[in-house]
């Protein structure tokens, strides 16, 4: 078997718009499409003894034990496959529940698609599916546990945080995105100028003056202590001398920490004789040269949460300890204790594994044990002086027990910190008495506090303490996200988009917006190239300055990675034609469809798809969706618009010379092709259809028809905002035209738009795309023909693998099929074949050239233009 492909898949894809993490796996299974699993003697025995857990599989059939009863009827090896790869992910701790296996056109084939939690585990797993498969096939031994242990430990290298998962849970349940910002904790919640990032448990609110203060032990300490919060006695000291000069102070038993340290590191408490104190300053010193020195107060260790100056959640922490049993050694029982399935290696689980290091060794030599000591049934012996969770530690909910003098107080600690999430550590007997009864104290405060202890405590009512954080950074009212228009189909999208983001800016909106050209925000270019995929609209999405994106959604884009948003506002659809047929498994118009309605399945519920009426796969995506759905047409002669209209739908119409907008019984009379410079005066009638599809999406997302007139009245096209459409230059004695036009509906637009122009001779500048069908590129040629007199045939500068005699032999067979009797020349270089064309160009002559290096033709053009300038002043 071999792997042709692996693709990412991370929002709304082509298998599903819900199920956003998938992998998808190209795999030809060679000679085994010839012996399905009970043709393989022994294959379904080897695979229940490799992998029994499977048997929770119910595959189609829908009940227990459904998917090996499927391997003993026969299956093909990309359907075992998908299976393998999702059983592996849940061995390793994963969530994977989703898979589909489907044949291509291509004879033992598989596209086998499945889902991941975590995308190099979901990459590991596909390859390591292939793998385990193919050894059950050759009856070859298998070290499946080699792959589990690689999976458990890519999941713990990417995974976030349980506090930072927390919180990105508690967003993602209330409908708000996420951008995880690198590989760390750092997370973006929200769009554009509505988002807000954190990291870990600090906030884009975190004011960097409190976590500063808050982590320097012995000034919060002051500040606390002058606010009458109570504290315990000490200072901070550098040597034997300064350590000398606090313990004649304060007196034994004194805790030493790290002035700036966390977690407990370096930290060791009840220290009673000066020997103990020495030890401890040079343990201290190993991560700060200045240390706390402050008296030991006896008690229980509590956290409190407070978030947004309200207080939240409170623990009682329990240091690592073992509880004897009277058989077996202390060493054992820490083993026996870190064989808990909640406890992992540092934050992957809810409780962490305890390590017995030479600290442990020093208190337990304190408490008269060493490690091979055998303590009394039911004897609790401490291993950790602290009782952070991160050490081994264990919690306890204390939430309902505080009294409501210590609330008070520990809200006024967050307060007078300034920190928006707030840890405080107390040292007390009990928080059901106010401190000031018990003698308790206030050890520390916290920034980045964790929230592991509190939604996940050992005992215990767990609490969402994520909640009140999405509650500080979006309080009720404040939106996420920002309208986003996405707009696909096979041509007029980079028009539509641009119209589109011209009505979202002349209307106040800073508007980000993506295109075959670039990505823009304002009109201002930020990123040259193709940009019609999720990483360019990420891009937009991410910018804090963008209030409005418009994003065009292209083909490519969608099959390789999905969509980057999980909803829009209102999505377009153009048309859809011969485009990109007999790539990557879309071989049928109806395939296209399949893709393209990715884009409109992802308006929002209460959103709206805008749809080509006159397109018959429009109208089929059109009958699927569960969003409003609205029609345009540049017919007015269309059977399908009026039969839209009188079913109650929303509609645009070029009607009367009028893009005209009917709604219920309101009929909008919103421009006059004469007042839309770019339609030409209605002679374009493709931008008449590109002007319909933005007025009609812009009018359902709630710009009003005024608002609407005056954008297109001021939508000037040219080069400069709609590079590669219908692009004129006037060179004097003769004219030229530059658009993008690739394929035969692109053609055709064109075809009809020169009709109306007059001219001597038409030259048109062609050529043929390498990952074309070979009847796509000789209907460019026949439509090529019936327009021009003279025809120039250029070569792409890249052929996609395709041969360039080939298809310039296809041009040919398309020019004679038109039946029109054309002249025609070959230069392959394609500033040759423009410079050829400029030159025999005569007056009252028409030079198309049909382009994707628009910016390199148009140079051309203006070279061409300023030199003659220069002869003419001369």
């Amino acid at each position: 078997m071999k792997i042709l492909k692996v693709q990412v898949l991370r929002g709304p894809n082509v298998w599903s718009n819900y199920r956003k993490k998938l992998i998808q796996m190209r795999l030809d299974i060679g000679v085994l499409e010839n012996f399905p699993t009970n043709k393989i003697p022994g294959f379904t025995e080897r695979l229940k003894s490799l992998l029994p857990s499977m048997v929770s599989h119910e595959c189609s059939e829908g009940v227990y034990g459904g998917f090996f009863h499927r391997v003993e009827e026969g299956t093909w090896m990309g359907h075992v496959a998908e299976h393998i790869a999702l059983e592996i992910q849940s061995l390793a701790g994963m969530n994977a529940g989703y898979g589909r296996t489907r044949s291509t056109n291509d004879e033992g084939v598989y596209n086998i698609v499945f889902a991941y939690e975590d995308e190099e585990a979901g990459k590991y797993a596909a390859q390591a599916a292939v793998n385990i498969a193919q050894s059950l096939v050759n009856n070859i031994p298998y070290d499946l546990q080699a792959d589990i242990n690689r999976l458990k430990e890519i999941f713990r290298k990417n995974t976030l945080g349980p506090s930072t998962k927390s919180i990105v849970d508690e967003a993602v349940k209330r409908g708000i995105p996420y951008f995880r910002l690198g590989t760390d904790s750092t997370i973006q919640l929200g769009y554009g100028v509505n988002q807000m990032r954190f990291q870990a448990t600090t906030t884009c609110k975190t004011s960097l003056l409190a976590a500063g203060l808050a982590s320097d032990k012995n000034k919060t300490k002051k500040i606390l202590s002058d606010a009458s919060i109570p504290v315990p006695k000490g200072g901070v000291c550098t040597d034997e001398d300064t350590l000398r000069e606090l313990v004649d102070t304060v007196g034994y038993p004194l805790v030493l920490k790290p002035l700036d340290g966390n977690h407990g590191r370096g930290a060791t408490i009840n220290i009673k004789t000066w020997d103990e104190a020495v030890r401890a300053l040079a343990f201290a010193q190993i991560h700060s040269r200045r240390v706390i020195a402050e008296q030991f107060i006896t008690g229980f260790d509590f956290r409190v949460l407070v978030i947004d100056n309200k207080f939240v959640a409170a623990s009682k922490r329990v240091p690592a300890h073992i509880t004897g049993n009277g058989i077996d050694t202390i060493n054992t029982l820490a083993d026996i204790v870190n064989f808990d399935p909640k406890r992992g290696d540092g934050h992957e689980n809810v409780l962490t594994k305890i390590i017995v290091d030479k600290e442990s060794e020093e208190l337990l030599h304190k408490q008269g044990y060493t490690l091979d000591s055998i303590p009394d049934n039911g004897e609790i012996v401490y291993l950790k002086a602290t009782a952070n969770l991160s050490t081994g530690g264990s919690s306890i909910d204390v939430t309902d027990d505080l009294h409501p003098h210590n609330i008070a107080l520990v809200e006024r600690v967050a307060k007078i910190i300034g920190l928006d999430i707030c840890g405080i550590d107390i040292m007390a007997p009990t928080l059901e008495q106010p401190l000031r009864h018990t003698g308790g104290v206030v050890l520390e405060v916290n920034a980045a506090p964790g929230f592991r202890m509190h939604f996940a405590p050992s005992q215990g009512k767990p609490r969402n303490v994520a909640a009140p954080v999405i509650d500080m950074l979006y309080p009720a009212g404040k939106p996420s996200r920002i309208p986003i228009m996405a707009v696909t189909g096979t041509n007029g999208k980079t028009t539509t988009t641009r119209l589109l983001a011209h009505i979202a800016q002349n209307n106040g909106y800073k508007t980000g917006f993506t295109t075959t050209d670039g990505i823009y925000i304002d009109n201002i270019l930020m990123k040259e190239g193709d940009t019609t995929g999720p990483v360019s609209a990420e891009y937009i999405l991410k910018d804090p300055a963008v209030e409005f994106a418009i994003l065009e959604t292209a083909r490519g884009g969608i099959l390789r990675s999905g969509l980057c948003f999980d909803e829009c506002d209102v999505a377009v659809i153009t048309n859809i034609k011969e485009d990109h047929l007999g790539l990557n498994d879309v071989h049928t118009l109806r395939d296209l469809a399949k893709v393209k309605a990715v884009v409109a399945r992802s308006a929002k519920k209460k959103g709206w798809a805008v749809l080509n009426a006159d397109d018959r796969y429009c109208r089929m995506i059109g009958r699927e969706l569960s969003c409003n759905v609205a029609y345009f047409s540049a017919d007015p002669k269309s059977e399908h618009i009026h039969r839209f209209y009188a079913e109650g739908k929303t509609i645009a119409v070029f009607e009367n010379g009028y893009l005209t907008i009917k709604q219920d019984a309101r009929v909008i009379h919103v421009s006059h092709v004469a007042d839309v410079p770019l339609t030409d005066g209605g002679k374009i009638k493709c931008m008449v259809a590109n002007a319909l599809a933005a007025t009609l999406a812009a009018y359902v997302c709630g710009f009003s028809s005024k608002q609407i007139h005056l954008s297109l009245e001021r939508f000037v096209p040219g080069y400069n905002l709609t590079p590669g459409r219908m692009n004129h230059f006037d060179m004097g004695n003769f004219k030229v035209l530059v658009d993008y036009a690739h394929n035969p509906h692109g053609y055709e637009a064109v075809e009809d738009y020169i009709k109306t122009l007059k001219a001597d001779r038409k030259i048109g500048i062609i050529s043929g795309i390498g990952d074309r069908r070979d009847q796509d590129v000789r209907d460019c040629a026949a439509i090529a023909a019936r327009m021009f007199d003279h025809i120039i045939i250029r070569q792409e500068q890249s052929l996609r693998g395709n041969d360039a005699q080939n298809i310039v032999n296809h041009l040919l067979e398309g020019i004679t099929a038109s039946g029109r009797e054309v002249t025609y020349e070959i230069i392959p270089d394609e500033a040759e074949a423009v410079k050829r064309a400029l030159a025999i160009a005569k007056e009252d002559d028409l030079v198309v050239a049909l382009t994707e290096k628009i910016n390199d033709v148009v140079a051309i053009i203006n070279s061409r233009k300023e030199s003659e300038s220069i002869a003419h002043h001369v």
